[in-house]
Formats: structure tokens, sequence, C-alpha cells
């Protein structure tokens, strides 16, 4: 998978986790740009990508990413 297929796919699914298919994704996207991102989206966010990417992050990991950008990249290293 390319890291636009990951962008790609990781859009679709912020769209649907916040119900918003006005969202556009770029690398310095964080949760200061997306007005219902708070922790319990976050939990969302990340269960479905880990369904949809078939990975698993740990605790470490999803608090180190600062941005998209890092969970593209994050998602990219365990496929």
């Amino acid at each position: 998978m390319t890291r636009e297929e990951v962008f790609d796919t990781l859009t679709e699914i912020f769209q649907d986790v916040f119900d918003d298919d006005e969202i556009e994704l770029t690398d310095a996207t964080t949760a200061d740009d997306i007005e219902d991102w708070d922790s319990l989206e976050q939990i969302n966010l990340v269960v479905a990508c880990e369904k949809k990417f078939n990975v698993k992050f740990d605790m470490k990991e999803i608090q180190a990413l600062k941005n998209v950008g890092e969970m593209v990249d994050t998602i990219l290293a365990k496929l």
C-alpha cells in the first residue's frame, strides 16, 4: 500500500468517525484542526484504523503521534 492510499483510506475513516464528508487531511492535520476530535473520538479513530488496516497500536505509539502525517508513517511501518 502506498502512502497516498493510506492517506485516502485515513480520510475516509476520519470522515466516517467524525460524520463530516468535508474533512480533508494533510500531513500537518492535528486534533486542533477538527472540531469534534477529543479523547473519545481519538479512541474511535484508533479502533477504526486498526480494523481497516489490520494493525495494532500500542499506547506509546498513540501518545507519540503529533499529526496525521505521523499516523500515516506509523501505519505504513506496520503494513
